[in-house]
């Protein structure tokens, strides 16, 4: 049975990874992904919302500047198996003097994990995100994503890499080529009844694979977060992502807040008050 898994995960990572080219870290939803998903009967709402407050003053290629653009992000993932989950996300965007938030895009995000009953030493999971954004908020109409993430935990500490991988389907960058955009966290447990996690957070965007960007050009953000656990149904998560390189956001304020639904109970009432 493990090795059906396990094929199965190859097949789908090789198969899209030959369509594969990455774009850069964009503003919608900074995060690190862990390997665990969502269980079956259960459905995770999450909201990311984020700030620039130091960022591109000037439309470059036809996209409206981000300097004052707080951007928020709905996902939905629901729980299909013990492995599988799916995950939808509506893109909204407003900027300085604009008190509604437009419409950006769609993105949907199938991910496998390797079961826990393997007791692998190391979570592993592969996440698929294809969708669409608007140009005026993006060089790129139709992207996908692949991104493979490992994470271990180990007493207190936690630490998860994310070597994003992302392709233009259609837009400027469609013939750059593989791009290769990273992503770490690292952090330490705290606390009891509730418990924090207090670390860092890292995105980057090196370029092309044939052609790695200057690196003037590159995307490197580091910054401290913040997760809060006052219970395994909420997800708390705070943080501010410096910019490193001139071409990088300099400032971002970003938080998500994500509450789990568990329908299993509900079902078990229903099929209880049938038989009854």
């Amino acid at each position: 049975m493990q090795a059906f898994y396990l094929r199965y995960l190859v097949i789908v990572f090789c198969s899209l990874a030959s369509m594969v080219h990455c774009m850069a870290q964009d503003n919608y939803e900074i995060q690190v992904y862990g390997s665990e998903t969502v269980p079956n009967y259960s459905t995770m709402f999450e909201l990311h919302s984020n700030v620039t407050v130091f960022g591109q003053r000037e439309s470059v290629n036809g996209v409206v500047p981000n300097q004052y653009a707080w951007h928020e992000t709905v996902e939905i993932t629901q729980g299909i198996t013990p492995w599988f989950e799916i995950g939808s996300y509506l893109f909204l965007s407003g900027n300085k003097g604009d008190y509604l938030l437009h419409y950006v895009g769609n993105h949907i995000r199938p991910r496998f994990r390797i079961p826990e009953k393997w007791n692998w030493p190391l979570g592993l999971s592969l996440s698929t995100e294809i969708g669409y954004q608007r140009r005026q908020y993006s060089e790129d109409t139709w992207t996908l994503e692949i991104r493979p993430i490992i994470d271990k935990e180990y007493q207190n500490f936690y630490v998860a890499f994310n070597p994003a991988v992302d392709y233009s389907i259609r837009g400027l960058n469609h013939d750059a080529g593989p791009q290769f955009s990273p992503a770490i966290k690292m952090s330490y447990k705290f606390g009891n009844k509730v418990k924090a996690e207090v670390g860092f957070e890292y995105y980057g965007s090196l370029g092309a694979f044939k052609k790695i960007d200057p690196l003037a050009l590159q995307q490197h953000q580091l910054g401290p977060v913040v997760d809060i656990d006052i219970s395994p149904l909420w997800e708390i998560n705070v943080g501010y992502m410096f910019g490193l390189t001139p071409a990088t956001d300099k400032g971002i304020i970003k938080l998500i807040l994500g509450r789990r639904a568990d329908w299993k109970k509900h079902q078990k009432k229903v099929v209880d008050s049938k038989l009854l």
